[in-house]
């Protein structure tokens, strides 16, 4: 596609056409939530706890419309994130808030380069480094965030990284929604059990430190041989399945996306409720 934001060969598609990102999701979802603003908007606001599935629709959906939609979709989608965001404010808080928007946008970027390279085997070089985050300042800019407002080169952004991670001090919002995300209610019930248990153990041995310390995640040497033997064994399987494969998730989405805008039509700018009922009126980014 040659009319999107970025091109094939950028390395934001890349990176983020591979399905099997949407396992460390609960990394970068929990890492925004550890920013006590982050974590009360959600907290408030969110419909996660009780539609996890729509949640994960309406947020891969905006993504991958960034990533991959033409430039129309991109910016409409997040046109109506925008407005979505308009309504979630409370005391101390708005999603709209660029110091949100950039922690939220480098959540995006450093769980992404983290888990690509353990699932490849691979080294970004700086000069990659570079270029990607280039491209992934999009996720706040897209939503009005002004772009001077994002640490300006990657060396810049490592540093504001590493401070955040650590001088954040998680509050009990931010664990209340670490349970929901770990432990969703999902239409399949038990059936469901191996892979959440996979994914939470993804979820800790990905989470930095620090962070991982506050949520009070158990991690010892056991948890840790099996993180790493479940990463080495991704590692081996995953880049060997058929690329038609592992992007199902992205067609997946951009399909569902595709459909909600044409549901709205070409001139309707509707008012958007992030607790509407009609997954078609409720998109929502990463930051709610």
């Amino acid at each position: 596609m040659t009319d999107g934001l970025f091109q094939d060969g950028d390395l934001i598609r890349v990176v983020s056409r591979e399905g099997a990102l949407i396992a460390a999701g609960g990394v970068a979802s929990l890492l925004q939530t550890a920013h006590p603003k982050v974590a009360q908007g959600v907290y408030d606001h969110s419909y996660t706890a009780d539609d996890p599935l729509r949640r994960l629709r309406n947020t891969m959906g905006w993504l991958y419309a960034v990533q991959f939609g033409t430039r129309e979709e991109a910016e409409r989608f997040s046109a109506l994130v925008r407005k979505g965001h308009e309504s979630v404010t409370g005391p101390g808080y708005e999603a709209n808030d660029p110091e949100l928007q950039v922690w939220v946008a480098s959540t995006l970027f450093a769980v992404a380069v983290q888990f690509y390279q353990l699932l490849f085997r691979r080294e970004f070089d700086e000069r990659e480094l570079e270029e990607f985050y280039g491209q992934a300042k999009i996720y706040a800019t897209i939503l009005g965030c002004p772009e001077d407002r994002m640490p300006a080169t990657y060396p810049e952004f490592r540093e504001y990284y590493a401070h955040m991670i650590g001088t954040i001090r998680i509050t009990d919002a931010s664990r209340a929604i670490a349970e929901q995300v770990l432990n969703p209610k999902l239409p399949v019930g038990p059936a469901a059990a191996p892979g959440l248990a996979a994914i939470r153990l993804l979820t800790a041995g990905l989470m930095p430190a620090p962070i991982r310390e506050q949520y009070g995640w158990k991690w010892d040497a056991a948890r840790e041989r099996r993180f790493k033997l479940l990463v080495s064994t991704l590692s081996i399987v995953y880049p060997r399945v058929p690329v038609r494969i592992r992007t199902l998730p992205r067609e997946y989405y951009l399909f569902t996306t595709r459909r909600m805008l044409a549901k709205l039509g070409p001139q309707r700018r509707p008012t958007i409720s992030v607790k509407s009922t009609d997954p078609a009126e409720a998109p929502e980014s990463p930051a709610a």
